[in-house]
Order: structure tokens, then C-alpha cells, then sequence
């Protein structure tokens, strides 16, 4: 039950949960636009990305920890490798183990899962590994973020479930519009991500944003890059998404962007946790556009 707990943390649940919301995500999305039906067997399609997907987030997050063991003592002294509850050996074994699933269960499965399994695999490892390491860089390091999460993930995931769902692989408006909307969303979180590890990454020489412009100056970007995300959508659902339920998709989105604001109010820059806080929240707002999409389009 200790490892399972170790290595739950080990995974980075944020990045699990959001990986399982996007898998399902375009899954729907994909069955409401080709017009295909849930059947046992693109079910288990589904299965078999998330499976892929969630052994190559492992991959993508332990390599990084493998890594920054000493900056992570210091920012995140409870992740399982500073904190000792794992050797550095037991992290090697379950990165490669997941790096090798990920790589053979989309192999397995089809031509654009693998394509967009191996692509963030090599992403993901020039983010983290020496002498690459562009996790050292902040342009790099956002670019890295945003490219696996707002591109390759999304157009690589409904090309393969336009081609096993027996419709097209052309991708449509739907996907466009919530492609670009989670490319800009990641934008924030890659940028924003960095500012509580402040200390950390100072005394290491990672050069990240909140150390070029400072964490208010990071804040009120992240925070209006999200709103210009919501503002977004809900031109989208005005003008070329007409066919998803407009009232639902216009009214949950001011709703969220109201929520932002409001919530932003009381975030203390000073204060470490709170700051970890708000990082969280915004990853909540992440989570629920991979379940409101979807849902507009259904009902």
C-alpha cells in the first residue's frame, strides 16, 4: 500500500488526471462528430490509448524527477525520490518499464497513436535529460509543455479515433477549437508552473519566467492568458460551434472565467502554499473543459 502510494505521487496525479480527461475527451468528441456508436470494441480502443498515454506520462514525469532530485529536496520534498521513499534505481526501473509499455501498446494499437506516443516521448525527454535538458530555458521548457498537451496529444489522439471508429481522419472545427483553446490554457500552465519552485530553481541556475519578470508578472499573464481562452470558446460557440448546445457552452464558460477572477483575488505571491494553490486550481479549469466540451456536444 506505501509503494502504490508512492507510486501515485511518483505519477504526478494533476498530469494523470488531465491525460485521462483529454483520452476520454476526444474519444466522445470523436464518436459525436463521426457519428459512431459505443461499441465493445472502440471501447477498447479507448482502453488502449489511455493505457499507452498514462505509461508515457509516467515516463515523461519520473524522467524528470530522475533528474531534479536535489532542486526537487528543496521545491517538492515530497515526491518520492527526494523524499527517499524510492531509490534512484526503482525510479530508473519504472520509467523504463513505462517508457517501453507506452512505446509497444501503441505500436499495437496503430500508426497515429505511436506517432503521437513516440513524438511526446522525445519531447518529453529533451525537456529533462542531459546535455538537452531545455527545461533550462524558459521558452523551451513552455514550448515542450504546449506542443506534447496542446498539439501532439489532441490532433494525434482523433486522428487515431477517426481512423479505428471507421470515419475520417480530417480533423474538423470541434478539434481545431479545442486544440487551440488547450494550446493556449497549457501556455499559462507552463508559465505559471514555475513559480512556486522559486527557490529551487534560483539556487540550480533554472532559468524560468518567474525569475525573468517575477511572479506577478507571471500571475496576471497566466491569469490573462486563461481569459482570453474563455472569451475564446465562448466566440466559438456564437459563431462556427453552433451545432453543441450554445446556452450551456456560452453560460459554463463565463461561469469558469468569473471563477478565475473571483478566486485570483486572494492569492497571497508572498506565501508559498498559496501560490500551489492557485497552480492547482488552475489545473481544475483544465480538467473541466476535457468534461464541458464534450457534453455540449452530446446533450
Amino acid at each position: 500500500m506505501i509503494w502504490a502510494k508512492s507510486l501515485w505521487k511518483f505519477s504526478r496525479p494533476h498530469t494523470i488526471i488531465g491525460t485521462s480527461l483529454s483520452v476520454l475527451a476526444l474519444y466522445l468528441i470523436s464518436l459525436a462528430t463521426t457519428g459512431s456508436n459505443i461499441t465493445v470494441t472502440n471501447l477498447e480502443q479507448m482502453l488502449a490509448v489511455w493505457l499507452a498515454c498514462i505509461c508515457g506520462n509516467i515516463y515523461i514525469v519520473g524522467l524528470n524527477q530522475l533528474h531534479d532530485v536535489e532542486i526537487d529536496r528543496i521545491n517538492k520534498p515530497d515526491l518520492p525520490l527526494a523524499a527517499q521513499e524510492f531509490t534512484i534505481l526503482q525510479g530508473k526501473l519504472i520509467v523504463g518499464t513505462t517508457g517501453i509499455l507506452a512505446l509497444l501498446i501503441a505500436g499495437l494499437s496503430g500508426v497515429w497513436l505511436l506517432a503521437t506516443v513516440a513524438v511526446s516521448l522525445i519531447i518529453g525527454t529533451a525537456y529533462s535529460l542531459p546535455p538537452v535538458r531545455l527545461k533550462r530555458f524558459p521558452f523551451w521548457a513552455a514550448f515542450c509543455i504546449l506542443t506534447v498537451r496542446g498539439v501532439i496529444v489532441n490532433i494525434g489522439l482523433f486522428l487515431h479515433y477517426g481512423n479505428k471508429l471507421g470515419g475520417k481522419e480530417a480533423l474538423n472545427p470541434y478539434v481545431w477549437t479545442l486544440t487551440i483553446f488547450i494550446l493556449l490554457f497549457t501556455v499559462a500552465i507552463a508559465i505559471f508552473k514555475d513559480v512556486p519552485d522559486l527557490e529551487g530553481d534560483k539556487q540550480f541556475n533554472i532559468n524560468t519566467f518567474t525569475l525573468v519578470i517575477g511572479k506577478s508578472a507571471v500571475f496576471s499573464l497566466s491569469r490573462w492568458v486563461i481569459t482570453v481562452c474563455y472569451f475564446g470558446m465562448i466566440a466559438a460557440g456564437l459563431f462556427w460551434l453552433t451545432s453543441l448546445n450554445v446556452s450551456f457552452f456560452i453560460t459554463s464558460h463565463l461561469i469558469l472565467l468569473g471563477l478565475l477572477w473571483w478566486r485570483s483575488q486572494d492569492v497571497d505571491l508572498s506565501e508559498k502554499s498559496a501560490i500551489a494553490d492557485f497552480y492547482q486550481f488552475i489545473w481544475k479549469l483544465f480538467f473541466l473543459e476535457y468534461l464541458l466540451f464534450p457534453l455540449a456536444c452530446f446533450i
